[in-house]
């Protein structure tokens, strides 16, 4: 029967009249199917009718000495168990999502920390939350930013400020830059560079698109430098370095990534700049009113404690 077209609302069976149904299918008994599920036995009865009338269908064959399945009974007894099971899961997923840090936890990092913190990282999980099930996803600040507005994501580990609406940053630490030179740079070694003397440097940089090739680039308009020091450029740190060491300019380098680095090469030498240090922050960022931001507060209270063995400056909690 149709009303203006649109078809009837069938009745649907409900889960206590699938399980009921199960039971008698697994005992072939009343009784014992009625004492395994915790169900009187006029309960699980009527539970069993009232599924036949809502499926339209004969489930069992009942006489008095004994309970048989009915062909369509055989049938939908294996959908009815495989709809149980399935309901079961639901509710392990739902208990396993409520007790913090497990299930998974897809983790955007930028290239230029991901080598130098991530060791920290995986220790920390592994250690402190092992049943955690951690991605990690290396990519540039602008596509972590896309995949954690779009849920592909759920916390990011990066430079900030962003500035973006809906993400909440958690500040973990400073860090300063340090100048990277080749062996016989005037400058190399040197621990107290005034800022200005970057307006003179063939400054090397990463490509367009990496958070460190910005920062550089704001640096250097701070020490008043007006171009834009773009001759060579790179896809990653690693490979600055070695142009470095090759002699075609100095870079700027985190702090966090020297030990990895600037020991790629015995052709190089570092500098510290003079106090105040050019320096970069770095901080968790998930999206605002996120359901486990809770969790993503304790771990970053975590990982300011893991990190302080770095050549950082941690912050407090804020």
């Amino acid at each position: 029967m149709t009303v203006s077209g649109t078809p009837a609302k069938r009745r649907r069976p409900s889960l206590s009249q699938l399980r009921a149904f199960a039971a008698v299918a697994e005992h072939l008994h009343f009784r014992d199917a009625a004492a395994a599920i915790g169900m009187s036995q006029p309960a699980l009865s009527g539970a069993v009718s009232a599924l036949e009338e809502t499926l339209g269908v004969t489930l069992l064959e009942r006489t008095t000495r004994k309970v048989l399945l009915s062909p369509a009974g055989a049938r939908l007894a294996v959908r009815a168990k495989a709809v149980l099971e399935e309901v079961g899961a639901l509710l392990e997923e739902a208990e396993a999502v409520r007790a913090p840090f497990t299930g998974a936890l897809r983790l955007g990092v930028i290239p230029t920390v991901a080598p130098y913190l991530l060791p920290t990282v995986l220790r920390l999980t592994h250690d402190r939350y092992p049943e955690l099930d951690l991605h990690v996803h290396e990519e540039q600040t602008a596509r972590l930013l896309d995949g954690l507005a779009g849920g592909r994501l759920d916390l990011l580990l990066l430079a900030v400020p962003l500035g973006v609406p809906g993400v909440v940053e958690l500040p973990l630490f400073d860090e300063d830059f340090v100048l990277v030179t080749p062996l016989d740079h005037w400058l190399g070694g040197r621990a107290d560079i005034p800022r200005e003397a970057l307006r003179e440097l063939n400054l090397l940089l990463l490509d367009e698109g990496h958070c460190l090739r910005d920062q550089a680039l704001d640096i250097c308009r701070e020490a008043g430098r007006e171009d834009a020091p773009v001759s060579t450029t790179a896809a990653g740190l690693a490979t600055l370095v070695q142009l470095v060491a090759g002699g075609l300019g100095c870079t700027l380098l985190p702090s966090t990534a020297l030990r990895v680095e600037a020991t790629r090469s015995d052709q190089l030498l570092t500098a510290g700049f003079a106090a105040p240090a050019p320096s970069r922050r770095i901080a968790l960022a998930m999206r605002a009113g996120a359901a486990r931001g809770a969790e993503y507060r304790e771990l970053a209270a975590a990982l300011r404690v893991a990190l302080r063995p770095l050549p950082v400056r941690v912050l407090a909690e804020n």
